[in-house]
């Protein structure tokens, strides 16, 4: 295991929080767009709402091999692997003035809940947090082992 393993590790992690704000942050922008994709049926649907999927980071050689020699397993953090759509259904609001109105006066809006795209980024920056703070704490054990060696 390298000295930087737990460096690599928050690392993954930093940038995968990242992603999730990124993704947070585009639907609290879209809460509102009624037109956002083209369906089959040559209508406009609203934006769905995104999520990301994260999942383990060591599925390369390493940690193969690692775990065919009986050493102990060797994590790599974690990637996003996907961003996917939620399939909520649609939100509908009476607004029979919008364009986007149907025959009963009824919009399609996001499935977007601002509340719970909040929720969403405060997490993801806390996580963001956690991990700045391991990764300062490893260059401070890095800088305090290599005082010792002077």
């Amino acid at each position: 295991m390298s000295i930087f393993h737990s460096m690599n590790t928050s690392a993954s992690a930093l940038t995968a929080q990242r992603l999730r704000m990124d993704v947070a942050s585009s639907n609290m922008a879209n809460a509102n767009t009624t037109r956002a994709t083209l369906n089959e049926n040559g209508e406009w649907d609203p934006y769905r709402r995104k999520m990301v999927v994260f999942q383990e980071a060591s599925n390369d050689f390493g940690s193969f091999l690692h775990k065919a020699a009986n050493k102990s397993p060797q994590t790599g953090g974690v990637r996003a692997s996907e961003i996917v759509e939620d399939e909520e259904p649609f939100k509908l609001v009476y607004n029979p003035n919008h364009p986007d109105s149907n025959q009963e006066g009824f919009v399609e809006v996001p499935n977007v809940d601002p509340l719970k795209e909040m929720v969403d980024m405060m997490s993801a920056t806390r996580s963001y947090e956690a991990n700045v703070t391991s990764v300062n704490a490893s260059k401070s054990m890095l800088m305090k082992a290599l005082e010792i060696g002077r």
